[in-house]
């Protein structure tokens, strides 16, 4: 797996992650990691015919997480190259199948393409956690989703529509469920653990979202579904949250 990191930071954390990889996957395709100065955008993956590109902050790239972010954007890669439903289908196409004749805000239509990128990391943190420890994974879904509660219950806290984890109350749960989703289907947490109780709190800032009907749809994904049986999971899911009331 030929790795080429571009910019001011040590390419330890981009080769541990892809000798992690080839443990058990291959790219055909060369990566070219690009380390970029917004701290907001934490990272994101970009496939081109003759390589991929793993975009990542500066922040990002020196903070303790980042050899389980680069392992991250290196799945997507591989479920891209695998062909895989959740990395060929439009999200595009699905959104327009499933709002067809509804009028929906602009703020659920950026919210839909956030849960249309939930479903695609599902399939990713798949091959993620196959391969790594999850602890710090969880422990930051934990952190970001606790920060999200205390910003909804702020007077006039301010809301970043940016951070995964942090955003409008209703996406704040469709978010919780995501993360109990990806937990449950790797039992990677028992019951009592505290993102569950995080989860509730989320879900009665915001109870026209269903917690448990997001959570099961995010868990129970098929491994490796049909284009057809992707695209209706996806049109299901984002119908569901966009017509939400």
């Amino acid at each position: 797996m030929d790795v080429r990191v571009k910019g001011a930071v040590a390419p330890d954390p981009f080769l541990s992650a892809a000798d992690l990889l080839e443990t058990e996957y291959s790219l055909s395709r060369p990566v070219d990691v690009h380390v970029r100065t917004d701290p907001d955008e934490r990272t994101w993956a970009a496939h081109y015919d003759d390589h991929h590109e793993l975009n990542i902050s500066r922040q990002a790239a020196t903070s303790v997480l980042a050899r389980e972010l680069a392992l991250h954007e290196f799945a997507h890669m591989a479920r891209y190259e695998q062909r895989h439903a959740s990395h060929t289908q439009s999200t595009e196409e699905a959104l327009f199948l499933a709002l067809a004749g509804e009028s929906v805000e602009r703020r659920k239509l950026t919210h839909c393409y956030q849960i249309a990128n939930h479903m695609k990391d599902i399939y990713a943190d798949d091959i993620t956690l196959s391969l790594a420890p999850a602890t710090r994974l969880v422990d930051f879904f934990a952190s970001k989703l606790a920060t999200a509660i205390s910003e909804h219950n702020g007077d006039n806290a301010p809301v970043s529509p940016v951070e995964t984890m942090g955003d409008a109350p209703e996406m704040t749960v469709v978010n919780a469920a995501f993360a109990l989703a990806l937990v449950e289907r790797h039992g990677l947490v028992g019951p009592d653990h505290r993102l569950y109780e995080l989860a509730e709190a989320a879900a009665d800032v915001a109870p026209s979202v269903d917690l448990a009907s997001f959570k099961r749809r995010f868990k129970s994904l098929a491994d490796d579904p049909t284009e057809s049986e992707y695209r209706q999971s996806l049109v299901e899911m984002t119908r569901a949250y966009a017509t939400a009331e």
